[in-house]
């Protein structure tokens, strides 16, 4: 039976979850990467591309932890 809403329900389903935790998981896994590379790397101009990469990666986890935090709230 499918249901139609006229705002969207404050709730986050197990697909939603699924997704979030993939998502979390992949940039974990760069984050983790990029700051491993940067241990190894001695060009400047390349560990600033890794510092820069690393951040977007950090940002990208906490952004998923806020929406998590949030629990599902679409304000």
């Amino acid at each position: 039976m499918e249901q139609n809403y006229e705002q969207v329900p404050n709730i986050i389903t197990g697909k939603d979850l699924d997704y979030l935790s993939d998502m979390f998981e992949w940039n974990y896994g760069v984050f983790k990467a990029t700051k491993n590379a940067l241990q190894q790397v001695e060009d400047s101009n390349i560990c600033e591309i890794l510092n820069r990469a690393s951040e977007l990666f950090l940002s990208n986890m906490q952004s998923v932890l806020n929406t998590l935090n949030m629990g599902g709230s679409n304000e």
